[in-house]
């Protein structure tokens, strides 16, 4: 039997997507958020988790989604980074689910934009697609965000329980050359 690999799965609008529980330092409850003046608009705001300033990257707008509605609580998705945590913003935390690596496909050339970069690739399971959430494409600021290389399943299978290799801020999002191409 062949490896399987763990991933903490999350609905973001009708979309399925999951991070390899390697990169996930926990789930938060809806957290009051600080607005930051001048943060690209993917960045929410900070939230003070337990005396740590941790930032919230909105996910519906790195995908280009319309906002949720004014009632909807977002969850936050704590992923561990070089630098401390970061928070993903997310509309529902689903489940630990256990995927095999012969389940993957690469994105499809005819997937482009925003999606391509975010999206490593999909995982096949017998009721729906898994999409694989590049966290490191995610917590990046628009077009400033590093052009990424198509990963084979092997590659994609090392990131998800690799927290330094799916690193969640390797790139810091309100760093001023994250904010050329998000406000487009």
């Amino acid at each position: 039997m062949s490896e399987t690999l763990r991933f903490c799965t999350f609905r973001l609008d009708t979309h399925f997507l999951g991070v390899g529980v390697g990169t996930v330092q926990e789930v938060l409850r809806p957290q009051q958020l600080t607005r930051v003046p001048l943060a690209p608009p993917a960045v929410a705001g900070l939230l003070n988790l337990r005396g740590q300033i941790v930032s919230a990257i909105d996910l519906r707008r790195r995908f280009g989604l319309p906002p949720g509605a004014p009632d909807q609580a977002m969850m936050n998705l704590v992923l561990r980074g070089r630098h401390g945590p970061i928070s993903l913003l997310v509309d529902e935390i689903g489940e630990v689910i256990e995927v095999r690596p012969d389940w993957f496909e690469p994105p499809p050339p005819t997937l482009r934009g925003s999606a391509r970069a975010l999206v490593q690739g999909a995982y096949k399971l017998p009721d729906r697609l898994l999409l694989a959430l590049d966290a490191e494409q995610a917590v990046a600021c628009g077009d400033a965000a590093a052009p990424r290389t198509e990963r084979q399943p092997g590659e994609v299978a090392a990131a998800a329980g690799d927290p330094v290799r799916n690193s969640a801020d390797s790139m810091n999002p309100t760093a001023p050359e994250c904010r050329k191409g998000e406000e487009q």
